[in-house]
C-alpha cells in the first residue's frame, strides 16, 4: 500500500510550486501598489500645490493614462513576451489615449481647477494646440492612423477605395453644377431673345407691354393698318403640331359689328376669332398605320380589313371590316371534310386590344362601332395633330343653320372626321359636363359663353353664372347678358335658384294667358318677348356639399319643366361621383359631355358606359345626346384668353337700351311650390311633429333626410319643435 502524501508542504516544497509563487509575487506587486497609492495620497494631502499641480497636468485624461500603463507594466512583469509580439496594438492604445486627452480638452467644467485647464489639461491644450480647427485636424489624423497600424493592409486598401468614391462624388456634383448652368444660361439667353422679339413687334405685343414700353396709357382698340398687316398674316396664328398653343394676334375692335334683326344691340364681329388653321392630310402615314394594324391582328389570327380612314383634328378612325375564316365540318361519309366560311366575330377582335397596342406603340385606343355602316371604328391619336378653333365651328353650316332659326347653337368641336360639331341648346335642353383637372372642362364653358356672346344680344339672353373657384367665370363680369354678378359665394346659390324657380313659374303663368306651350309660342305673340336664361355652374360638386338637398330639389326642378320656359342648364364638375351626379339629376340632363376621368366608376357615372378614362385629354370629349345612342368623340374648340378679353371689352363698351328686370329676390306667397322660400309652411312642420313624436331626440340631419330640406330650415324646424316641447334639447 503506497505511502500517503503529506497534507502539509514545508516551505521549501512550496516555494517550488509555481503557483505559490506567482500568488507571492501577485500579493506583494499588489502591496506596494497600494502602498505607493497611500503615500501619493498623503503627499497630495499635504502639498496642496504638488497636488493641484498633478492634477490639472491631464485632468480627467490621467485615467487612460494609468490603464494604459498599468497594462504594460502588468505585461511586462507576468507575461513578459506579450509585450514585444503584439506591438501594434500596445501603439495603436497608445494613440487611443491621445485622442482621448485630445477630446476632452475640448470640453471646459463650469468650476474647480479644471475650468481653465479643460478636462483634457495642460498636457492635452499641448496636443491639441491653440487652434481648435487645427487640433480636430490632429485628431482625426490620430484616428485615421490607429486602424492602419493595428491592421495596415485591409484599412489601406479601404482608404484608397473610399479616396477614390469622394473623388468621383466630387466630380458627379461638379459636373451637375456645371450642366445646370448651361441649361440656365441657354433658358435665359432664350428668355432675353423672346423679349427682344416681343418689344420689336407691336402687333404680338400685349397690350400691358406696349403701354409699359411705350409709357402711354391702355388701348383697347388697335389702328387699323397693323390689323390689317395682322389679318394679312396668318402664320402668326396658326400653331405647328405639338407646340404649345399660341395666343391669337390682337383682333381690331374697331371692325364693324354685326346688326340683329328686331334688336337695338349690335353682335361683335367674327373678325374677333382667330381664323381657322389649314390642315394639310398626308395619307402616307395614315396608309402605314393601316397596314400596320392588318398585319398586328393577322399575327394573332384575326382577320381584318382597313375599309375607311377618317383623321380630325387630333383623332383618326380606321373602319375595320371583320374578314372571314374557314372553319373545317364533319366529314359526310366520301372522306372529304366539308368547310364553312364564317365571319370573324368582333369580341375576338376586341379580346386583342391590349396586344394591338403593344404591337402599333399606340399610347392609347378605342373600340367604337360606326354609326350607319357594317365596320368597327379603331380611334388611335393622329400623328399631326391640330387645333380646333372657334372661327372653324362657327362658320361651317351646321352652326349657321342653328342661327338661322333663332336657337342657342353652341361650338363645341370637330368629330373624328374632322367635321364641325355645334349643337343647340335650346333642343338639348340642358348639358352636364365632367371631366378631371386639365382635361379641358372650363375651356369648353367658355367656348360656350363664347358662342352666345357672339350670336345672341341681351335682350335675346340672359344668363347666370355660379363659379365657387373664382377664376374661371369672374372676367364675364359686367356684360349686359348677366342678370346678376357671377356668384362666388356658395350660400348664395340656393336663395338665386329658388328666385330661379319663381321665375319660370311665372313664365309658365305669361304663357297660359295667352295660350301659348313655349317660349317660342309666346315671343310670336307677345308685345314683349322674353329672353332665354341659361344657368351656367361650373363646380357642381361644392354646391351639392353645401346646398344638399334644396340646391338638388332647385336644380330638378329646373331640369323637369325649364325647357318650355326658355331656361336652360350648363352644369359642370370635376367630380362624377353618385354624390354630385344623382340619377334624379342625371335622368333630367339628357345630353353629357365627358372629359378624361380617372377610372371607369366615372365615366359610368356621367355616362353610363365606359370610355371616358382612355381620352387624351386636352379638350378630347365624349358627347352623348339623344340624337346618337353611342357616345360620339369629339375634340374640342380652344378659345383664347384674348378672344374672351375682346368679347367682353366689346360687351362693356356698347351701350343700348335699358334691359327688362329679371328679379331673383322677391317672394310671391301665392307661389305653393315655393311656400319653402319664404317661413315655415304648416304641412312641413307637421310631418316634423310626427317624426318628433316617434323621436323625442330628433336633429337636424334627420330631419334634412327624411323631409328632403336644406340644414338652414331644418334649423328653424327643429327650434320650433323644441319651443313646443316635443323634442329634447341637447
Amino acid at each position: 500500500m503506497a505511502e500517503s502524501a503529506p497534507l502539509l508542504r514545508s516551505p521549501a516544497g512550496s516555494w517550488g510550486n509555481p503557483r505559490f509563487r506567482f500568488w507571492f509575487f501577485a500579493g506583494l506587486d499588489a502591496f506596494v501598489v497600494v502602498s505607493a497609492l497611500a503615500a501619493a495620497l498623503v503627499v497630495f494631502w499635504i502639498y496642496e500645490d504638488a497636488n493641484r499641480r498633478t492634477y490639472t497636468a491631464l485632468g480627467y485624461g490621467w485615467l487612460p493614462v494609468i490603464l494604459w500603463c498599468g497594462g504594460v507594466l502588468a505585461t511586462l512583469r507576468y507575461c513578459p513576451r506579450f509585450l514585444f509580439r503584439p506591438w501594434r496594438w500596445w501603439l495603436a492604445g497608445a494613440g487611443a489615449v491621445v485622442l482621448v486627452i485630445g477630446i476632452l480638452t475640448y470640453f471646459h467644467p463650469d468650476y474647480g481647477a479644471l475650468r481653465t485647464a479643460s478636462m483634457g489639461g495642460r498636457w492635452g491644450q499641448a496636443i491639441v494646440g491653440e487652434s481648435a480647427w487645427l487640433g480636430a485636424l490632429k485628431l482625426l489624423g490620430v484616428a485615421l492612423v490607429i486602424p492602419l497600424i493595428v491592421y495596415p493592409y485591409s484599412i489601406s486598401r479601404a482608404y484608397w477605395v473610399a479616396l477614390f468614391n469622394t473623388g468621383k462624388g466630387i466630380w458627379f456634383v461638379l459636373a451637375l453644377l456645371a450642366l445646370g448652368a448651361q441649361w440656365a444660361a441657354r433658358k435665359v439667353a432664350a428668355g432675353v431673345r423672346r423679349l427682344a422679339h416681343i418689344l420689336a413687334q407691336r402687333e404680338t405685343r400685349p397690350r400691358w407691354l406696349t403701354a409699359v414700353v411705350e409709357w402711354r396709357p391702355r388701348r383697347r382698340a388697335v389702328p387699323v393698318a397693323a390689323a390689317v398687316e395682322v389679318m394679312e398674316k396668318p402664320a402668326a396664328v396658326k400653331a405647328a403640331p405639338a407646340v404649345p398653343v399660341t395666343p391669337p394676334a390682337v383682333a381690331p375692335a374697331n371692325l364693324s359689328p354685326v346688326a340683329v334683326k328686331g334688336s337695338q344691340w349690335q353682335l361683335p364681329p367674327m373678325e374677333l376669332l382667330a381664323p381657322a388653321e389649314s390642315r394639310q392630310r398626308d395619307d402616307r402615314p395614315l396608309k402605314q398605320m393601316a397596314v400596320n394594324i392588318e398585319k398586328a391582328l393577322a399575327d394573332h389570327g384575326v382577320s381584318v380589313e382597313v375599309a375607311d380612314i377618317k383623321a380630325g383634328p387630333r383623332i383618326v378612325r380606321f373602319g375595320l371590316m371583320p374578314g372571314w375564316m374557314e372553319k373545317r365540318g364533319r366529314d359526310k361519309g366520301d372522306g372529304m371534310a366539308a368547310s364553312e366560311r364564317r365571319r370573324v366575330q368582333v369580341g375576338s377582335i376586341l379580346a386583342r386590344e391590349k396586344d394591338l397596342a403593344l404591337a402599333i406603340s399606340a399610347p392609347s385606343l378605342r373600340f367604337e362601332p360606326v354609326p350607319g355602316e357594317a365596320l368597327l371604328g379603331l380611334e388611335l391619336p393622329t400623328p399631326t395633330p391640330s387645333k380646333v378653333t372657334m372661327r372653324e365651328v362657327m362658320e361651317a353650316q351646321d352652326f349657321r343653320k342653328i342661327v338661322g332659326k333663332g336657337g342657342l347653337p353652341i361650338a363645341l368641336g370637330a368629330d373624328a372626321g374632322g367635321e364641325a360639331v355645334a349643337m343647340d341648346l335650346a333642343a338639348l335642353p340642358h348639358v352636364m359636363i365632367a371631366g378631371a383637372t386639365g382635361s379641358g372642362k372650363s375651356v369648353c364653358i367658355n367656348s360656350i359663353i363664347a358662342s352666345f356672346l357672339m350670336t345672341k344680344p341681351p335682350d335675346q339672353l340672359r344668363m347666370l353664372m355660379v363659379d365657387p373657384k373664382q377664376v374661371e367665370l369672374t372676367p364675364f363680369n359686367g356684360i349686359p347678358h348677366l342678370v346678376l354678378p357671377v356668384v362666388t359665394d356658395v350660400d348664395e346659390v340656393s336663395p338665386m335658384l329658388k328666385g330661379l324657380v319663381r321665375e319660370m313659374n311665372r313664365r309658365y303663368k305669361q304663357m297660359s294667358e295667352i295660350n301659348t306651350r313655349n317660349i317660342a309660342g309666346y315671343n310670336a305673340k307677345a308685345k314683349e318677348p322674353i329672353p332665354y336664361i341659361v344657368l351656367i355652374v361650373d363646380e357642381l360638386a361644392d354646391l351639392m356639399m353645401v346646398g344638399g338637398a334644396e340646391v338638388e330639389h332647385s336644380l330638378v326642378r329646373l331640369a323637369q319643366m325649364g325647357r318650355a320656359s326658355g331656361i336652360h342648364l350648363v352644369l359642370a364638375t370635376q367630380r362624377p361621383s353618385k354624390e354630385v351626379v344623382t340619377g334624379l339629376l342625371k335622368a333630367n340632363v339628357p345630353a353629357k359631355v365627358a372629359f378624361a376621368v380617372a377610372t371607369q366608376v366615372n365615366a359610368r357615372v356621367i355616362l353610363d358606359a365606359v370610355g371616358a378614362e382612355k381620352l387624351l385629354g386636352k379638350g378630347d370629349m365624349l358627347l352623348a345626346n339623344n340624337d346618337s345612342p353611342q357616345p360620339r368623340r369629339v375634340q374640342g374648340t380652344l378659345v383664347f384668353d384674348e378672344e374672351i378679353e375682346q368679347l367682353v371689352d366689346f360687351w362693356l363698351e356698347q351701350k343700348g337700351p335699358p334691359l327688362p328686370a329679371i328679379n331673383l329676390e322677391e317672394f310671391d306667397g301665392a307661389d305653393g311650390d315655393d311656400a319653402d322660400a319664404g317661413g315655415l309652411d304648416e304641412e312641413t312642420l307637421e310631418k316634423a311633429r310626427e317624426l318628433a313624436l316617434r323621436n323625442p331626440h330628433l336633429s337636424s340631419s334627420l330631419l334634412e333626410r327624411r323631409l328632403k330640406i336644406g340644414g338652414s330650415r331644418a334649423g328653424q324646424i327643429l327650434e320650433e319643435l323644441e319651443e313646443e316641447g316635443l323634442v329634447i334639447p341637447r
